[in-house]
């Protein structure tokens, strides 16, 4: 059985350690066994702590049965070593679990909505799911904005153990789900938890709570937040690309939306412009195909090839040439690595495109569909495929 002494002291982060045994793990790593340790081991939704034993690095950690496993990338023999902990990832741990009680306290505060679950992260973003499929924006804000006014209060945390007979005088936000001896977490006068994770001993070194972002899960919302250090890596990521943005803009970060909304304004207005360009670029290249059609009993036939041809413009000339009459049009378009073919039949010609299509992609497997007036497809090809495509077309239609 290892003692826990993270519990009662969270901020020691380096402390003589007793190895008492070492054991080989899979991968080439080693479990040791501490009789006592500061080092936090997975559990209640928190990541475990990181560091060091000695020169070997302490890469997890996790509970086995009454003992903690430091699982190391070296094997260390049987005696008392300087241990470390990252002081960086613990205070983190510490920050983002905290500010979730309290976070997960606030939402109940201010809306009444009870949270089902929690993870608590470090590096990443922490999460808490509420008991609801959505929360509008006004809502999250207040809650936040509470959370924050706790911190700021700089009320004491504090931690004890109650007995079950002890568990009805404690206001707990939610049951303790065992029994026996019970470890309470109290922000002083606000949250009661029953947890055993590591935490601030008051709300002022959380920092500062910040909501990222939600997401629907099932039928729950997921809330992401970032806290204290973590909370001031994202502010220094935003105010950066602000600046950078800004500086481009050549404007202050508080003129960045209305430039932008300007240059949008001109984007449309330019692309709109472009649009009517192009149908206008498309109608005359479909005349120019139309006078140079070749004349194949009573039916005109256009083929083309081209290469890197989007598959659109080929669909857009197809729509124009089907309205030629006694037109049949085969358009080809070839990337290096995949042939695009629209076949185009004007209503008198009686040809229909589908079969036209089907015949022209069956010598290199190529698939698609449409209608008797237009059809298009495509597949895999190379080269060799292109000097055949439209070989026998002409003894096709001849019939």
């Amino acid at each position: 059985m290892t003692e826990q002494l993270y519990f009662d002291d969270p901020l020691t982060l380096e402390f003589t350690a007793q190895v008492t045994e070492c054991h080989s793990l899979n991968g080439g790593r080693f479990g040791l066994v501490l009789p006592r340790t500061y080092f936090y081991p997975t559990s209640g939704g928190q990541e475990h702590d990181t560091g060091s034993i000695d020169d070997a690095r302490v890469l997890d950690v996790y509970k086995d049965n009454g003992s903690i496993i430091h699982v190391t990338d070296k094997a260390l023999p049987l005696g008392e070593y300087l241990a470390r902990i990252d002081r960086d990832r613990r205070i983190r741990a510490m920050q983002h679990h905290t500010g979730q009680h309290i976070l997960s306290a606030s939402f109940l505060e201010v809306a009444d909505i009870e949270s089902i679950s929690a993870n608590i992260n470090g590096d990443n973003p922490s999460t808490i799911d509420l008991e609801v499929g959505e929360l509008d924006l006004q809502t999250l804000r207040r809650a936040e904005m509470f959370a924050n006014g706790i911190l700021f209060e700089n009320r004491a945390v504090k931690s004890y153990y109650v007995t079950d007979a002890e568990v009805p005088s404690i206001p707990f936000r939610k049951p303790p789900k065992v029994s026996g001896r019970i470890r309470v977490v109290e922000v002083d006068g606000f949250d009661y938890t029953p947890c055993g994770g590591t935490h601030c001993l008051n709300t002022g070194m959380v920092g500062l709570i910040k909501i990222l972002r939600t997401e629907r899960v099932n039928q729950k919302l997921r809330v992401h937040f970032v806290a204290g250090y973590q909370a001031l890596d994202y502010f220094k990521a935003y105010q950066d690309v602000s600046q950078q943005v800004a500086a481009v803009l050549e404007t202050g970060v508080d003129g960045i939306p209305a430039i932008l909304q300007r240059k949008l304004d001109q984007l449309k207005a330019t692309q709109t412009e472009l649009e009517t360009l192009r149908t206008g670029l498309l109608a005359a290249e479909a005349e120019q195909l139309a006078a140079s059609a070749q004349t194949v009993g009573s039916l005109r036939l256009v083929t083309a090839l081209f290469r890197d041809r989007p598959g659109t413009d080929l669909r857009q000339l197809g729509m124009r040439l089907r309205d030629v009459p006694g037109m049949v049009a085969l358009l080809a378009a070839f990337d290096g690595g995949k042939l695009s073919l629209v076949t185009a039949c004007a209503k008198d010609s009686n040809v229909d495109a589908r079969n036209l299509l089907k015949v022209h992609l069956a010598p290199f497997n190529g698939r698609g569909g449409g209608d008797a007036s237009l059809a298009q497809g495509g597949g895999a090809a190379n080269e060799n495929v292109l000097e055949t495509l439209f070989s026998g077309t002409k003894r096709y239609l001849e019939g």
